[in-house]
């Protein structure tokens, strides 16, 4: 039997206020302190 890969997983943090980054970067680190591979990823609106 061959091993499976895992999967990915994509969050989207989303709506006004704070927080969001805050709660990205600290899943990141988390993530990162397990050894997964991260990416992080943000859009800025431009005016």
């Amino acid at each position: 039997m061959t091993k499976r890969k895992g999967f990915g997983l994509i969050q989207i943090y989303t709506g006004g206020g704070k927080g969001k980054t805050t709660a990205a970067l600290g899943l990141c680190l988390r993530a990162a302190g397990h050894d997964f591979k991260i990416a992080v990823l943000q859009f800025m609106k431009v005016w």
